[in-house]
């Protein structure tokens, strides 16, 4: 048996936490369509009202 330690065990934690989130998004989206297009239309949104508010920021200086 190997011994997993430090590096190797971030980099498993990683892996696994990576593949239950993938294996969860396609389960969302799969089992509530209706559910995971809100979450997503809200996700969308916040990050379009933070690129307006970096826009507007830059404008500002530059003006």
């Amino acid at each position: 048996m190997r011994n997993v330690t430090g590096r190797g065990l971030t980099a498993m934690v990683k892996k696994v936490l990576t593949w239950g989130s993938i294996a969860f998004l396609i389960f969302f989206v799969a089992y509530r369509p209706q559910s995971a297009a809100q979450v997503f239309k809200s996700l969308g949104g916040g990050i379009m009202d933070i690129a307006t508010g970096f826009g507007d920021f830059f404008s500002s200086l530059v003006a």
